[in-house]
C-alpha cells in the first residue's frame, strides 16, 4: 500500500520533521510511503495513493487521487480541505481532534488572564523600565476569572476542556453545541443550543470561540453578534479565523462596542503587517501556537499510526470526520 504523507506550510512549525516519516517506514516496513514537501510533490505522487496524510488538501490534488481511500489530518480543523468533491466521495476522511485540547484551554486561560490583568501593557512598560502600577490598575481594573460569566462556542473536546478549566477556577460556563451528544458534558456547565447565541452574548464577560469552521460557523461572529457582546467583554478565538467577521471585529474594537479580544487564528496568516489588529490596545495576538507543545508531533504520529493498523485491519477509524457537518 502507498501512503503519502504531506505535513508541510510555509510556515516552519507546521512541517512534519522528516524523522517521523523515517519512524512511520520503521514500524509499517510492509507499506511505501511518499513524502511530499511541496504541493508540487503532492500533484506528482498522490495519483498512487491509497492512504494520504496531509493537513492541505486542494481540489486538484484531491482529484488527481485515483486510488485514495483515506485522508488523514493532522489538524482538528478540515474545513480547509473539505471541498463539494471529497465531500461527495465514498473517502473516508478523520482528523486529530482531542490532542491539543490541554494545550489550547490553557492558551485560553493564559491570555485571558493577560488581558484581564493588563500584562502586555506591563510588559511593554517594562522594556522601557517604567512603574506601571497606576495603569496596572487600570481602568479597566484588574479582573478575575472567579465569578465571570464564560460562553465556550463550540462543545467538542477543546471546548469541553477550556470550560472545565474555567469552571474549575470558579467561573459561570455556558457552553453551545450543535448536536445533542453527552459526551463532552462538563458538570456544573450548562449547554444551550446554537440558536440561543444573541441571548447568551450580553450575559457573556468572556467568548471563547472553539467551534469548528463549517458552513454554519463561517462568519458566525459577524457585526449583529459583536454588537450584542458587553462592552466590556473579551473574546477568545482560537478556533479559524473566519469565524469572525475580521472588518467588524476591528470596528467593534476601535470604537468601544467590545472591551478586547485575544486572537490566535485569522482571516489570513500570516496576520498582514499593515493590519490594524497588531497595534490595538485592547487585542492580544498570537501566531496560530495555541494548539503547538513539544510532544506534538509524536502525538500526532501516534494517533495516525494507530489509525493506519486500524485501516489495515478493517477496524472501525477513531476520529472519522462527518463531511456533511464538517466536523
Amino acid at each position: 500500500m502507498n501512503i503519502l504523507v504531506g505535513v508541510y506550510s510555509e510556515l516552519g512549525f507546521w512541517n512534519l520533521p522528516s524523522h517521523h516519516v523515517t519512524r512511520l517506514r520503521e514500524a509499517f516496513p510492509g507499506h511505501t510511503f511518499l513524502h511530499a514537501t511541496s504541493h508540487a510533490d503532492t500533484m506528482a505522487m498522490i495519483p498512487d495513493a491509497d492512504v494520504v496524510f496531509m493537513s492541505e488538501l486542494r481540489s486538484p490534488q484531491f482529484n488527481a487521487a485515483r486510488r485514495v481511500r483515506w485522508i488523514h489530518s493532522p489538524a482538528a480543523g478540515v474545513g480547509g480541505m473539505l471541498s463539494p468533491e471529497l465531500a461527495a466521495s465514498p473517502v473516508v476522511l478523520t482528523n486529530s481532534r482531542g490532542l491539543g485540547a490541554t494545550t489550547i484551554a490553557e492558551h485560553v486561560l493564559a491570555v485571558t488572564l493577560a488581558m484581564w490583568r493588563h500584562l502586555p501593557m506591563v510588559f511593554a512598560k517594562q522594556q522601557a523600565r517604567q512603574w506601571a502600577q497606576a495603569e496596572a490598575f487600570g481602568p479597566p481594573a484588574p479582573r478575575t476569572i472567579a465569578g465571570a460569566r464564560v460562553l465556550v462556542i463550540g462543545m467538542g473536546s477543546i471546548g469541553a476542556v477550556v470550560a472545565q478549566h474555567f469552571a474549575a477556577l470558579g467561573a459561570t460556563v455556558t457552553g453551545l453545541r450543535r448536536r445533542a451528544s453527552r459526551a463532552h458534558d462538563v458538570p456544573g456547565v450548562r449547554i444551550e443550543s446554537p440558536d440561543r447565541l444573541l441571548d447568551l452574548l450580553p450575559w457573556s464577560d468572556i467568548v471563547v470561540i472553539a467551534a469548528p469552521q463549517t458552513s454554519e460557523t463561517r462568519g458566525l461572529m459577524g457585526a449583529r453578534a459583536l454588537a450584542a457582546m458587553r462592552r466590556d467583554a473579551l473574546l477568545v478565538n482560537v478556533s479559524r479565523g473566519k469565524i469572525i467577521d475580521q472588518a467588524a471585529l476591528v470596528e467593534a474594537l476601535a470604537d468601544g462596542t467590545l472591551g478586547g479580544a485575544a486572537l490566535d487564528v485569522f482571516e489570513r496568516e500570516p496576520l498582514p503587517a499593515d493590519s490594524p489588529l497588531w497595534t490595538m490596545p485592547n487585542v492580544l495576538v498570537t501566531p496560530h501556537m495555541a494548539g503547538f507543545r513539544v510532544e506534538h508531533w509524536d502525538d500526532v504520529i501516534a494517533l495516525f499510526s494507530d489509525n493506519l493498523r486500524r485501516f489495515v485491519e478493517g477496524r472501525e477509524l477513531r476520529n472519522v470526520v462527518d463531511k456533511v457537518a464538517g466536523y
